[in-house]
């Protein structure tokens, strides 16, 4: 827009005196004019460089005075065209998105970075620690985790293969197999070494008077390894299922043509148990004998028969086959006592044989054995067949 001159002289009119109109002094004519001029070429270089403005029209003149009836849109009008609408929503969305995806590179890198500084640091501390001396508890104590960790690793392994189950089903048949076969071996040593321990009367004299202690029927009791058993006296020594039944109830006198003396006669007592037996079999004293091997000599025991206490000491043992029946056979000089088991534990493949002499009461008032009607034995009493033996129709070994 175009100033007249009644528009300047109104300007310089309203100028204070002694204040410039331009920051100066008050302008003369000819400076006025410069003024207007440098005024109007701002103007026009604004109006070129602005890509929405248009061309603005000729003022027309009405005297001494310019003005222009239609002003050119202003800035709102411009932005909000419709026709330039979309083209600036398009560019503000642009915007956003580039300052978006900005801040998303900014502070991936930013954390990125922080994790890598945090790796550093990690693995800075942790090769101090190796390089640091450790106890001996520390030491052992990431053995053990190393260890742990390979075999959870080779057993996670190991499940994943097609070849782990067929392996279990074949160790299960297996398994069962050997517990069937071989349970007693189990059993014996199981009673053995976890059996209740003696009455506290190991190697103690009984007093052979003491009638009160003495029970009503025959007992064999060997307080030194927790035996405490009836003893049977009708089983027939040639007959394995007499002795077998008979076993069941507690300890059989093995009564043959060999040795067939009883307490208080001269001669051998003998007294047969088992020390292991099938799970299958019944009876509570499937493993009476087991820690017969524990005796020793100087050991004392005692047997109740007819209400009466006979004490014998252990003398000494050996091991025999289960057809050695001889070695049952005494001269009938004295009066003694043999213990008969299956050795080793879990089998019958020999006899272990526990000799002991009578000391109460007085070995010399012992009586001569009467005559024996009892068979003649060619084997030893031996444990009872195992169940797989028996469905097998197997003999017991």
């Amino acid at each position: 827009m175009q100033p007249n001159d009644d528009t300047q002289l109104a300007l310089a009119n309203d100028t204070p005196q002694g204040v410039a109109v331009l920051g100066g002094a008050a302008p003369q004519p000819g400076q006025q004019q410069t003024a207007q001029q440098i005024v109007r070429g701002q103007i026009d270089n604004i109006y070129q460089n602005d890509p929405h403005a248009t061309e603005p029209a000729q003022p027309e003149r009405h005297g001494a005075v310019d003005y222009t009836p239609n002003e050119a849109p202003n800035p709102y009008a411009r932005t909000h065209d419709e026709s330039q609408h979309q083209v600036s929503a398009n560019a503000w969305e642009r915007y956003h998105s580039a300052w978006q995806s900005y801040y998303q590179q900014y502070y991936e890198r930013y954390y990125i970075s922080q994790v890598h500084q945090a790796k550093q640091q990690l693995a800075a501390e942790v090769k101090s620690t190796k390089n640091a001396p450790i106890s001996e508890q520390e030491a052992l104590y990431e053995l053990r985790t190393d260890l742990i960790g390979k075999v959870k690793s080779r057993a996670t392994k190991v499940r994943k293969s097609r070849h782990f189950w067929p392996i279990i089903s074949a160790l299960t048949v297996m398994s069962a197999f050997l517990l069937l076969q071989y349970n007693q071996i189990i059993g014996a040593y199981i009673y053995t070494y976890m059996r209740p321990g003696g009455s506290g009367e190991i190697n103690r004299l009984a007093d052979p008077t003491d009638m009160s202690t003495i029970t009503q029927d025959n007992r064999l009791i060997i307080a030194s390894i927790g035996v405490d058993a009836p003893i049977i006296l009708n089983a027939d020594a040639s007959s394995q299922s007499s002795l077998d039944a008979a076993m069941a109830k507690g300890v059989a006198w093995f009564n043959t043509q060999q040795a067939h003396s009883l307490p208080g006669q001269d001669g051998n007592f003998v007294i047969s148990g088992h020390s292991s037996n099938d799970w299958a079999e019944t009876g509570s004293y499937k493993f009476v004998f087991g820690p017969l091997t524990e005796l020793k000599p100087g050991d004392t025991f005692y047997v109740n028969y007819q209400q009466k206490r006979y004490i014998y000491k252990v003398t000494g043992s050996k091991v025999v086959a289960p057809t050695d029946v001889s070695a049952l056979a005494t001269d009938n000089s004295k009066p003694m006592i043999t213990l008969v088991t299956c050795t080793p534990l879990g089998t019958d493949w020999n006899r272990l044989l526990v000799f002991a002499d009578q000391i109460s009461p007085d070995p010399s008032t012992a009586t001569a054995p009467g005559a024996s009607t009892a068979p003649s034995a060619a084997e030893m009493p031996q444990n009872s067949p195992t169940l797989l033996e028996k469905m097998l129709g197997a003999p017991g070994n």
